[in-house]
């Protein structure tokens, strides 16, 4: 588990329950991006939440799950 920490003290990092992140802190956890389905069956993984990218379509909602997570820790941690 990557945890980046800011100068001003806030950590970043993708949520797991690899590491208890309550002595850190006060936690405020929210969504990095919307994996979500579209009508055609397909998914796409839209990182808007940290002003990333739409990406997808992806014929597998894992394969979006994947691409987020990817995405997250090149560009956001």
């Amino acid at each position: 588990m990557q945890l980046v920490i800011e100068t001003n003290g806030s950590v970043r990092c993708l949520y797991g329950e690899t590491i208890d992140l309550t002595p850190l802190g006060q936690l405020a956890i929210s969504r990095g991006s919307l994996v979500e389905p579209c009508q055609d069956g397909s998914w796409f993984a839209d990182l808007s939440p940290v002003e990333g990218p739409m990406l997808g379509p992806f014929a597998h909602r894992s394969d979006a799950l994947a691409a987020e997570v990817g995405w997250l820790e090149q560009h956001w941690l």
